[in-house]
């Protein structure tokens, strides 16, 4: 499989710099952030750009400011600092009015393995799908990220999206229609696992060893966390028993809740088991990999929890 060229960030800037130079309107707030495709941006379109420094809640009323006097905003900064330090701007500024920022969040995870926990964004998932119209992205390769402008410049709903630092390998096309949400990108009858982010394409590599168990395994993108196409996706997996939900995230709240969610409100009947990072902190530095492993969220360690629960 082909590894993308550029990381999520720079294909998302790259495209929305193609609006913004058709476009005054668009502007660029980040706080001190740096990146290949942002010193374009931010050298041929100087008035479009601002960075307001390490102020992550005050960027969220100066983003809210200026969305409410015309302009499309969008909001770049580290995932784990703009949920968390300034989830109550979020939730007024933003969701209570409904205001349509987009706020991109760089380093889902444990893609700043090496900073420890204070830049893990384990919660965000959960904490922003509390909020009242905030809609929730998490892509899975660049060309998802570069789809999300175009829906992210019709969207009228204030937007979170979890951006991954690695360039991950290629699952879709660049003209892709990315409005259902979610994607199947391998088929199977007997299991099938719901995954995002980095982790779809741990779910295939985990795919290929269940062959070896005879087991064929369905692998679904979600790249939409809310709102969730739960039609289409329950049609999707009717015909099958057993369901996996695979994150790099806390196992409170993330995308296995939102399933089992799903799976009770809408008396879905199927044997779920949820695998994600457990509900404790990791006091730990060193690889992604490693971290994977230190958290049960390897492959090793995910083919273990799934045939032990088959």
């Amino acid at each position: 499989m082909k590894i993308s060229v550029v990381q999520m960030r720079d294909a998302f800037i790259s495209k929305l710099y193609e609006y913004a130079k058709k476009n005054s309107d668009i502007i660029y707030v980040s706080n001190d952030q740096g990146a290949i495709s942002l010193d374009k941006f931010r050298s041929d379109i100087p008035n479009q750009f601002i960075n307001a420094g390490v102020s992550e809640q005050n960027i969220i009323s100066t983003a809210t400011g200026l969305s409410l006097g015309g302009k499309k905003v969008y909001i770049y900064s580290i995932a784990s600092f703009i949920t968390l330090r300034c989830f109550e701007q979020i939730k007024l500024d933003l969701c209570a009015m409904n205001t349509p920022i987009t706020i991109i969040g760089v380093g889902a995870c444990y893609s700043y393995s090496y900073d420890g926990p204070t830049h893990h964004a384990t919660e965000d998932i959960s904490i922003m799908r509390s909020l009242p119209n905030m809609e929730i992205y998490s892509p899975s390769d660049s060309n998802t990220a570069r789809g999300l402008v175009d829906i992210s410049m019709k969207s009228s709903s204030p937007i979170y999206i979890r951006l991954d630092r690695e360039k991950l390998p290629i699952l879709y096309n660049e003209k892709d229609d990315f409005s259902i949400g979610f994607k199947s990108i391998k088929n199977g009858k007997d299991i099938c696992i719901l995954a995002t982010g980095i982790m779809t394409h741990v779910a295939l590599d985990v795919a290929e060893e269940l062959k070896k168990e005879n087991l064929d395994t369905k692998v679904i993108d979600i790249y939409r966390l809310k709102p969730i196409n739960i039609k289409e996706l329950v049609k999707e997996i009717i015909d099958i028993k057993k369901i996996i939900t695979l994150e790099e995230h806390s196992i409170n709240g993330g995308l296995g809740s939102i399933i089992a969610e799903i799976f009770a409100d809408f008396n879905v009947k199927k044997e779920l088991k949820r695998i994600g990072i457990e509900d404790k902190f990791l006091f730990a530095y060193g690889s992604r990999k490693k971290l994977h492993i230190d958290s049960g969220i390897d492959k090793k360690s995910i083919i273990k929890k799934i045939k032990e629960w088959i």
